[in-house]
Order: C-alpha cells, then sequence, then structure tokens
C-alpha cells in the first residue's frame, strides 16, 4: 500500500512478514537469493542479475517493486509474471492466515513471491528491497550476496535526513559473512558500509574501485558501455546506469566466487536482453520517435535524467511533468530546465500532488505551462502542441510513467 498512499501504510518491524513465512513453510529460504537495496538503480542491478543469471542457465525468480502496469509484474520466474490464477488461488488457500496476522500489502506481496519462487523450485532469486532495507519485508532471507546501490535523499521521513541515516538503514540487509557489494564510494556512507561489513565479518567490494564504465556509441538496441578491453550493449538507456552497471559486475565476480558458473557470454546476452528477461521498464524508454519517459522521482535521480535530456537533440522541449505529495518538491523542480513547456498532472494515486498545487510550485522556481489534470490529458497536450522535431518528456514519479505506459499500450 506505501506505493499508493505512503506513510500511513509502513509497518516498522519484521513480525508480520516472519509469522507468515513461518506458516507458509519457510519458503524464503528454500532457495538461494541475492538482496539488493539502495536508493536509485536497485531495480536497474535486480534486473540485470536476474537476466544474466538466466542467460547462465538458471531458473530466475525475481521480485521487484512498484509494479508500473500489472501487479503481477512484482513476481516473474524467467522474465514471465506469475499467473493472476495463482495469486487468486494463494490468497483464497491462506485467507483464514491473511485474516488473522493482517498483514500490509507489502508483506503479503513478498511473503506470496517467496511461496511462488520456492513452489515453482527456483534455483536462485533476485530479491529487490521495497525501501530502506534494516525493517523491509524482504530483509527475512538469507541471501549469497547483497547489493547496495548509489545512496541519496529519498523518504528521508522513514530513513532518516542525513545520507549517514539512511546508509545505515540499506546496510541493514548486510548478513554475517556474506559478501556485500556496494555500487560507489561517498565519503558520508564509506563508514556506515565498513562499520556495518567490519561487524558481520561481511567482505566487502567496492564496484568502481574494479569498475569503470565509460560510455560507448548508442544504438537502437541499447547503449553500448566500454569496461576495460570489453564491450557490452546493454538494454537498458541512461547514463546513469554507469555505477549500476559496476555494481552488476563486481557482483557476478563474487558469484563466481562462490562456485557459480556464469560465463562472459551469460553476462554479455544478459545485459543485452535485459528488457525481454526482466520485464523492467520505464528506464530512459522511449515510448514514440519522440516521446521520452523516465522513473527519476529524487533528487539525485531527477539531477541525472536532466542531465542526459539536456544533452538530446530537439527543438523544444515539452515536460508532462507529475509528483507525489510526499517529495522534496522546490528541490527537484529547482533541477528541471526553465526553457521548456510544462503540462502538470496528477498521477493516478491517492498519494498523487493536485496538478495546480504542482503548478504553483513550479511557478515559484519559474517553470511556466498548463494545468492538464491527469497524465493522459497532460500527454495529449504535448502531443498537440510538439513539433516534428520537438520532444516530449514524461516524469517525475513512477506513476506518472505508469499512467503513460498504460496510454501506450
Amino acid at each position: 500500500m506505501y506505493q499508493r498512499v505512503g506513510k500511513a501504510a509502513m509497518k516498522k518491524d519484521l513480525t508480520n512478514t516472519q509469522e507468515l513465512c513461518w506458516a507458509l513453510g519457510r519458503p524464503q529460504w528454500q532457495f538461494s537469493s541475492l538482496h539488493v537495496a539502495g536508493t536509485n538503480g536497485k531495480g536497474s542491478v535486480a534486473s540485470m542479475l536476474a537476466s544474466i543469471a538466466r542467460e547462465a542457465g538458471l531458473c530466475v525468480g525475481l521480485y521487484t517493486s512498484p509494479h508500473l502496469l500489472s501487479f503481477t509484474e512484482r513476481i516473474r520466474i524467467d522474465g514471465q509474471a506469475v499467473p493472476e490464477a495463482w495469486v487468486v488461488r494463494f490468497v483464497e488457500t491462506h485467507r483464514p492466515l491473511i485474516e488473522r496476522v493482517q498483514p500490509s500489502f507489502f508483506e503479503l506481496t513478498v511473503a506470496m513471491a517467496f511461496a511462488y519462487f520456492a513452489e515453482q523450485g527456483v534455483d536462485l532469486a533476485v530479491i529487490e528491497v521495497g525501501l530502506g532495507g534494516r525493517l523491509d519485508s524482504t530483509n527475512v532471507i538469507r541471501p549469497e550476496l547483497c547489493v547496495i546501490t548509489q545512496i541519496g535523499y529519498d523518504h528521508m521521513d522513514l530513513l532518516g535526513d542525513t545520507l549517514a541515516q539512511i546508509a545505515g538503514e540499506k546496510a541493514g540487509i548486510i548478513k554475517p559473512y556474506t559478501p556485500v557489494v556496494i555500487s560507489r564510494r561517498h565519503p558520508e556512507t564509506d563508514p556506515v558500509f565498513k562499520a556495518a561489513a567490519r561487524a558481520a565479518e561481511a567482505p566487502l567490494i567496492w564496484a568502481t574501485d574494479h569498475y569503470q564504465p565509460e560510455l560507448g556509441v548508442l544504438t537502437p538496441a541499447g547503449q553500448n558501455w566500454q569496461v576495460g578491453d570489453d564491450t557490452y550493449l546493454l538494454g537498458l538507456g541512461g547514463h546513469y546506469q554507469r555505477d549500476n552497471l559496476a555494481a552488476v559486475l563486481a557482483a557476478v565476480d563474487a558469484m563466481r566466487e562462490d562456485g557459480l558458473n556464469i560465463s562472459e557470454e551469460a553476462v554479455t546476452r544478459g545485459l543485452a536482453r535485459v528488457v525481454a528477461n526482466s520485464g523492467l521498464r520505464g528506464r530512459m524508454e522511449w515510448l514514440a520517435p519522440n516521446i521520452l519517459c523516465d522513473i527519476a522521482h529524487n533528487v539525485d535521480g531527477v539531477e541525472a535524467v536532466m542531465a542526459q535530456v539536456r544533452s538530446l537533440p530537439y527543438e523544444r522541449l515539452h515536460m508532462v511533468w507529475g509528483m507525489v505529495s510526499d517529495k522534496q518538491h522546490a528541490d527537484i523542480l529547482r533541477l528541471l530546465p526553465s526553457e521548456a513547456t510544462y503540462y502538470w498532472v496528477r498521477p493516478g494515486v491517492p498519494r498523487g500532488l493536485a496538478a495546480a498545487e504542482l503548478a504553483a510550485k513550479g511557478e515559484a522556481e519559474g517553470l511556466s505551462g498548463q494545468v492538464c489534470g491527469s497524465v493522459a490529458e497532460g500527454l495529449a497536450a504535448a502531443r498537440a502542441a510538439a513539433g516534428p522535431d520537438d520532444l516530449i518528456y514524461i516524469g517525475g514519479s513512477t506513476f506518472v510513467v505508469a499512467d503513460a505506459l498504460a496510454e501506450s499500450v
């Protein structure tokens, strides 16, 4: 429920998830797993790792959140979403347990994913943290490897208002004697991760100490990255994938050291086929030749995306922009290009900020445009106004992108 409602839907302990999993026969311990946390990039990293493992011949479960179009996107095996009929049967079968425990939506979804992966006998499951790490419902697994991606300012009301505090919550997934890959160094977060790894006697791997991907040629099939003497075609857009790719390559090294047979061919194929193998969407994704979208919704994410948008060729820029109510609106709006025309929208969730209120906040930051209400209305207005050499960008919230994808289906 958090994605729709916000802080009021959160439960700050693991007791419900533990009770559910214990009643279901501890499914979370019946398969090998990787655990991925972080502020930005964890969905991309989880999807890349799942894709590589699949290309290595494993049967791979993938749990991610939130979903964009369908709830079943959250739970996948070898890229295929869990059947709706299985979800219905699970809920009906375990209704007495659910009514007794009264779990949150996320707690129930996590337990459901673990039960599905165990029932289907996956070789490996890649589990993305929902929010934070230490008290996240996914943090009942015993992973073979943990990965923590870039740390930034988001959900500060829940995780803390300094990078060190936020990193401390993410570091809560670090397990005893279990290797942990950190995507990149930062002076405020490094001591936190070092202390947590030392306390757990967990091998600590700094990804960008080993890999420094450099941008190569952009092709219709994806972005080429040069890593030493190797070239990888990554099926995900976004210059911000640099640190994510470094984390994935370091994680593959750790998995190999743990005895997993992952060939270089599997890595190459997995990175190129990540979208087909995982279903991941909304990462610098082109919906049409002149329509681009991305789910970036916090300061660090938006700053990275806007830098890339500004580098693209276009005559005029049209921004279909919406946000949820519990974000750093002014700090994010200041990062947006002032020369663009804005189409202010409200994402279709209860947390969505009213388009008129967002427009007023945008005007205070020197951004001008029109209030459109829904994403569909904003996209229609942008399309009507855009010339053949103009660019339309859709973003500001995962839920804005979800609404746009629903329109494009």
